[in-house]
């Protein structure tokens, strides 16, 4: 067994660790490392080749995920089991997603218990998280072949945006790739970092970070004082980014050469001209005048034509821009430092407009590409102890949170968080009339409570009798600077409440906590298995009841095939249940939803119009 070195109270680890920086992106992602001699970030890349993967993700007849360059080649040729942009799925709910559904070609699915959602490759069903793991497993596996060595520990970067869950979700898929995510970096600090800016304690600074990828775009402000990272505001659009740009090269092309119709009865054709008009965008960065011939057609392009087309978005990113300023509460003349992220801003156009706009030179030295990659380096140095002038602020040693249905463990404040640190996340009951609730409180990194250190537990009582579903119970932990955990559950409807503190690292020894960070990193496939078996199994259960009722109050207005052909479908998926594995119980779920949907559609159809019979509207 290999043994960690862990520095309790930092949570950093020894110096014979290797770390590394990576940027998991929603269009591509890199490793990068500090270069230990020149002790500069540099992102890993063999030889002459990029350092960028593509997040794709491409599922063959054996079910085997293929990551990168080659699973961009099935993008075209098998879109079903090609999965792109997976980092907008993160932590999401098929709410989260309903108006941008169509923008995934492969089928996204829902999931009726409110949870997270699915997707479907092939005849197997796969959580964002499994599919983002798959994308750090080859990260992993090309740094290693780069290093000669194991890499077991990294930082990840993040959105500024991210909520909780989507966090949470990006620790998960390391640890599902048998990485040891020892901090979760906002992408502008990083960016930030790989400039140097905030590693002087000293400096105060309001820095805005202008970050414009292939899909995303996003703007954050950020004041740094005394090396701490404050977010003031963030503003953004999730589905504007250099696509939109190739997109208006394509349609320009489209309307002047008239190819409408070869596009849409052509598809290698149409991905053939997105990808020349790619290549047009990029090479109108240093050249007045794009000229070149697909399949014997003769395309042209100049510059001024180019940003003509462009502008519309670029102002959008510019008008985000002043929403941020506006929720920050600052005016341009305070920001000390612009600093630009994302391959799109190369656009000449575009770094001229952010320039005009904050009147202020760009920190655009740096690979745009690489450079939130960088900073994530420059933070895992810190946490590797290899750069004394900045201090860490103390941290959390394990994970601390909650079981819920199951016997799961649900992470509320994840290991390596700054203390002080607070968090809450909501639940509900399970039962009709349910007037209770337990609270058990564990610490550790496996996702079964039973595999972790049991801290506390006590009952919230007093919950007024309402339907499964319907109470709002809200769980906070707050840790206070001395390490202390405060643990509070109220019923928000109510306003019934409990609360109990306890101390999160009592009793445990550097031993301990190296045993159970080690365990953590071995069972973390059997772990996510389990889990996800579990998750599938509660919603399996749940569907069943809620369909079970559905037709005992709808009897009237069901024929009786109908009945019928529902019973043996919620027969095939309890006897799937008792025994069949997380694929088969998902797509006995997914017969079942669409079996019952049409009912369910019908049936509202009828509620609605006698509640709105003699009414005008």
């Amino acid at each position: 067994m290999a043994k960690i070195s862990i520095n309790i109270s930092t949570g950093s680890l020894q110096k014979e660790d290797m770390i590394v920086g990576i940027d998991l992106g929603t269009t591509n992602s890199l490793v990068a490392i500090i270069h230990p001699e020149s002790r500069k970030p540099i992102a890993l890349r063999e030889h002459n080749s990029s350092s960028l993967v593509p997040s794709v993700v491409y599922f063959g007849s054996d079910n085997q995920p293929v990551v990168g360059e080659e699973a961009c080649k099935y993008l075209v040729e098998e879109p079903e089991k090609t999965i792109f942009s997976v980092k907008r799925l993160m932590g999401k709910s098929f709410n989260d997603i309903r108006e941008r559904a169509d923008f995934f070609i492969y089928k996204v699915f829902e999931d009726d218990s409110g949870r997270l959602v699915k997707i479907k490759a092939g005849d197997k069903f796969y959580s964002p998280t499994e599919l983002s793991s798959f994308i750090l497993k080859e990260l992993k596996s090309r740094a290693e072949h780069i290093l000669k060595t194991p890499v077991t520990r990294a930082v990840i970067t993040a959105p500024a945006y991210f909520n909780d869950a989507q966090r949470q979700a990006t620790r998960d898929a390391g640890k599902l790739a048998g990485i040891d995510v020892l901090r979760i970096v906002n992408e502008p600090t990083a960016a930030s970092l790989a400039y140097g800016l905030g590693l002087n304690k000293e400096e105060e600074k309001t820095i805005a970070v202008y970050d414009l990828g292939g899909g995303t775009f996003d703007i954050s402000i950020l004041k740094i004082s005394d090396g701490i990272f404050e977010v003031l505001s963030t503003n953004g659009d999730t589905y504007l980014g250099g696509d939109d740009f190739d997109d208006a090269i394509v349609a320009y092309w489209q309307k002047k050469y008239n190819l409408s119709e070869k596009i849409q009865s052509d598809k290698r054709f149409a991905q053939a001209l997105r990808l020349k008009a790619e290549t047009a965008k990029k090479f109108l960065s240093g050249a007045e005048l794009f000229s070149d011939e697909l399949n014997g057609l003769q395309l042209e392009i100049a510059r001024t034509d180019f940003n003509q087309l462009i502008l519309p978005y670029i102002d959008k990113t510019i008008q985000c821009c002043k929403e941020a300023m506006k929720d920050a509460g600052i005016e341009r003349e305070e920001i000390d430092e612009v600093v630009m992220v994302g391959g799109s801003t190369r656009t000449p156009l575009v770094k001229q407009s952010v320039r005009d706009f904050f009147n202020r030179e760009l920190h655009d030295e740096l690979n745009p590409d690489e450079v939130v990659a960088l900073g994530a380096a420059v933070q895992a140095d810190i946490l590797a102890g290899n750069n004394k002038d900045f201090l860490l602020l103390d941290i959390t040693p394990l994970s601390l949170g909650i079981e819920t249905i199951g016997g799961l463990m649900d992470v509320l404040i994840p290991r390596n968080s700054k203390i002080p640190a607070k968090a809450a996340r909501q639940y509900t009951t399970q039962k009709d009339g349910q007037g209770s609730m337990r609270i058990t409180v564990f610490q550790g990194e496996r996702d079964l409570v039973k595999d972790n250190r049991k801290l506390a537990e006590f009952n919230l009582t007093g919950i007024p009798g309402m339907p499964a579903g319907l109470p709002k119970v809200e769980v906070s932990f707050l840790i206070n600077a001395d390490g202390i955990l405060a643990v509070q559950a109220k019923e928000l409807r109510s306003g019934v409440q409990q609360a109990i503190e306890v101390k999160p690292q009592y009793g445990l020894t550097d031993k301990e906590v190296e045993r159970m960070l080690q365990e953590s990193i071995q069972h973390a496939g059997e772990d996510i298995k389990i889990r996800s078996l579990i998750e599938t199994q509660t919603e399996a259960e749940q569907i069943i009841t809620t369909t079970e009722k559905f037709l005992d109050k709808n009897v009237q207005y069901l024929e009786t095939y109908e009945i019928d052909i529902t019973k043996l479908s919620i027969e095939a998926l309890k006897k799937a249940l008792a025994g069949a594995g997380k694929d088969v119980i998902q797509s006995k779920i997914e017969a079942l939803n669409e079996l019952s949907r049409p009912f369910a559609e019908r049936i509202m159809d009828i509620a609605v119009s006698a509640a709105m019979k003699g009414k005008k509207i």
